[in-house]
């Protein structure tokens, strides 16, 4: 795909931002209504899921969902709360944290945090945790290996329930004598979803003439929730197992899936990525 065809959507977008700015003052007393964009959207004549928004009869797309579709450079520098986008680079696929205060910044938009050796997390109970060892990170002895992109759409994704991404969060605990520290992986949690997606498509109780089965009051029949109440005993899964969630999902494909992900440290040392999944 030659990047030359897309600096109009550069421009695009650069256009909108300044049209934002210099509208800011008289758009204040307005209330503006976001409602999900359900439109095909198609890159090559291939159709493509990608999470969009109608706003005021426009579209809008997260503008690192657009670099990942036609493949130019978008990185966030949080220390300087700026955007930078390179047309002569690849997308690389992963959002870059940056330093505040000594901690790294997590992403929060779902995209994929890698530890690194030296990273130092704030928890949630005010201390802090250093990255130490991250040498099991893709390379633990129970999976296949390194996992691949994020499930693509074999059903319309935007007719199913749309749950809203959680905040990042941070867990520490002391448990005779180790420390622990549990990172909310928001990147394997679309992971889950998406998978689950597929599944709702695919199983003839929950998909039928291309849309979702409705109950008799007209609501869908299985809705998600990307955190699990901390009430509820989930089921985990480590290392990742497709199949495994799947069957979970086609044993009882009704009610409300509680899904999360979580990166496990033990004395700084990366444990493995677990997988907790609520069916109710």
């Amino acid at each position: 795909m030659m990047k030359g065809k897309f600096n109009f959507v550069i421009g695009m977008i650069v256009g909108m931002m300044i049209l934002s700015t210099t509208g800011v003052a008289s758009a204040v007393a307005e209330v503006i209504t976001a409602t999900r964009n359900v439109s095909p959207i198609y890159v090559d004549g291939e159709r493509v899921e990608v999470p969009a928004y109608t706003i005021g009869g426009y579209n809008y797309f997260k503008l690192r969902d657009l670099g990942e579709l036609v493949d130019f450079g978008v990185e966030w520098d949080a220390a300087t709360a700026s955007i930078h986008i390179d047309t002569n680079a690849s997308y690389s696929g992963e959002a870059k944290t940056a330093a505040q205060g000594g901690t790294v910044v997590l992403p929060k938009d779902g995209s994929r945090y890698e530890p690194k050796v030296g990273d130092v997390l704030q928890c949630d109970d005010g201390t802090t945790y250093e990255i130490t060892d991250v040498s099991r990170w893709d390379k633990n002895a129970f999976a296949a290996g390194p996992l691949g992109d994020l499930p693509a759409a074999t059903c319309d994704w935007s007719l199913l329930d749309q749950p809203a991404l959680p905040a990042p969060e941070v867990r520490h605990f002391s448990i005779e004598g180790k420390e622990y520290c549990f990172v909310r992986n928001l990147y394997e949690t679309r992971r889950m979803l998406y998978t689950l997606y597929n599944a709702v498509g695919a199983n003839p109780e929950t998909w039928k003439d291309g849309a979702p089965v409705l109950s008799v009051t007209g609501k869908q029949m299985v809705r998600f929730q990307l955190s699990v109440p901390k009430d509820l005993n989930a089921f985990s899964i480590w290392p990742w197992n497709e199949e495994n969630l799947v069957s979970m999902f086609n044993s009882c494909p009704f009610g409300t899936f509680y899904i999360e992900s979580w990166d496990v440290y033990k004395d700084g040392v990366f444990q493995k990525t677990q997988y907790d999944v609520v069916a109710r």
